[in-house]
This record gives C-alpha cells, structure tokens and sequence, in this order.
C-alpha cells in the first residue's frame, strides 16, 4: 500500500471519539504521516542507506518506531514486565537492538511499513477502548527511567507520539541529504 494511501486508510479507520482521545489519535496520526511520507518513492537499497554521521536509515527509522510503539502498548496492557529488562542486556540482546534501527537485507521497506501500519492500528484501538487513561503502571528498571516513577495510559500515549515526531524529523534529514526531497518544510 503507498504511504499516502495508508495515510487516507489511518484517517479512514480511525475511531470517531470525543476529545482528549481524539486529540492523542490525532496528533499520533499526523507524526506517523510525516514519518511514512518521508520513504514515499524511494527503494529498498535506499530505505537502507545512511546519509548522515549518524547510523540512522529511513527502513531503520521504520523499525524502531514501529518496536517502540508495540513494546508501548504491551506496557500500557500488561505493565514492565512486558518491555523486558533493560539493566542486564547480554551481547545478543544489544546486537538485536541494534539491528532494530537497519533495514536488513532480507527485509524490505513495504514490509516494515506493513508491520507499522499494524501497530499503529493496534494501539489506536487501545486507545479508543482503554477503559481509562488514568491506568498506571511501575516503569520498568532501566537506566534512562527514573526510579519509582509510574505511567499512565495517557502519558505513554503522548510518550509514542512525541517519539514518533521526534524521529519523523530525523527521518526528514535523512531523507533530504539521500536525494534532496523534503516532507516537512
């Protein structure tokens, strides 16, 4: 499906609610928009390719919102210990994180979109379904989390959208520097 289409199929199938819901899925639907349309057009061999200092890839961008994302919802579902332990990582562990930010050979572009669309499907109809934004949970140990502190639906939702735009923005870097085009501005 190209991008703009899974646009139009987002806003398409995205519930009708009232307000703050409205507003979180809304807000979610624009950043992903702007994530997606920055791989309009362009190729496997391309979605692959760093074009700056950084390790980042537009395929890469792809994946790792889309694993943030889930690994969100899990949370917002089943608490920390869905997400994994995050203090003792083997090498394995690491090289998989790693590989979550590169489009690998065997993958390809349509792919990883497909898989995000998914996602992105899913955690709508979480949203549009939790009984209460004001749910919480623990989060998990890890060293970028501060000790103790708990999550509600609703800030973890802002949480998938904030990350979601800060990475449609590297995504848009990425995409200028590989062959000039620009989704945002």
């Amino acid at each position: 499906m190209a991008v703009d289409q899974q646009t139009a199929h987002a806003a398409e199938n995205t519930p009708a609610l009232p307000g703050e819901r409205a507003d979180l899925l809304s807000t979610l639907a624009q950043n992903r928009h702007f994530l997606r349309y920055t791989t309009r057009g362009i190729t496997d061999d391309q979605a692959r390719q760093r074009t700056t200092a950084s390790e980042l890839c537009l395929g890469g961008l792809i994946k790792h919102v889309t694993a943030v994302e889930s690994n969100w919802g899990d949370f917002i579902l089943n608490g920390p210990s869905a997400m994994g332990d995050f203090t003792e990582m083997s090498e394995a562990d690491m090289a998989e994180w790693t590989d979550g930010f590169r489009l690998l050979p065997e993958e390809t572009l349509a792919g990883v979109l497909a898989a995000y669309e998914d996602v992105a499907r899913r955690t709508d109809e979480l949203a549009a379904s939790l009984p209460d934004l004001d749910a919480d949970h623990p989060l998990p140990e890890a060293p970028w989390n501060e000790p103790g502190a708990r999550w509600t639906a609703r800030r973890v939702l802002l949480h998938i959208a904030a990350e979601t735009a800060q990475h449609a923005g590297h995504a848009d870097i990425i995409r200028e520097s590989l062959d000039g085009a620009k989704s945002m501005g």
